[in-house]
């Protein structure tokens, strides 16, 4: 089934995405799939190389403490 995936923290969508979930595997690679997704926007988001090497031993686990996950079915 086809299913919407959102990670929200604090009122704010960090990222969505609709996926093919019809089993753990397909749940785990959604998951993966919107861990890379927020880990490329955190360097995507770096004003410069310094600012980069000063973040980036932030774990993109560092941005979801706190964040809501919610799946709703896509029709």
């Amino acid at each position: 089934m086809k299913a919407e995936l959102q990670i929200i923290k604090n009122g704010v969508v960090l990222h969505s995405g609709v996926y093919e979930i019809d089993d753990a595997d397909g749940f785990g690679k959604a998951c993966s799939s919107l861990w890379s997704a927020l880990r490329e926007r955190q360097l995507n988001n770096e004003t410069s190389i310094g600012a980069l090497m000063d973040h980036l031993y932030r774990s993109v686990l560092d941005q979801l403490v706190g964040a809501q996950i919610r799946v709703t079915a896509v029709r």
